[in-house]
């Protein structure tokens, strides 16, 4: 059976997003956001769901932190 694997890739004035999950993983993770809570809990919902989630972001967390956290 092929994985089930999708890729998004997002830019907007506020923010960069790249995701790669694989619902048929083993639960391996490379999370890298500015938000150390938001990457703390995607690497604990890949882990424990044992999906494989790839994923870098950047956003203006200089103003807040909402915008990353919406756009993944």
């Amino acid at each position: 059976m092929a994985h089930r694997i999708a890729k998004v890739k997002r830019k907007t004035k506020e923010t960069e997003i790249e995701l790669t999950l694989d619902l048929d993983g083993t639960g391996d993770y490379k999370v890298r956001t500015p938000v150390p809570f938001l990457t703390h809990m995607l690497d604990c919902f890949s882990k424990h769901s044992g999906f494989d989630l790839i994923g870098k972001a950047t956003g203006d967390t200089d103003v807040d932190d909402h915008h990353t956290v919406e756009d993944i």
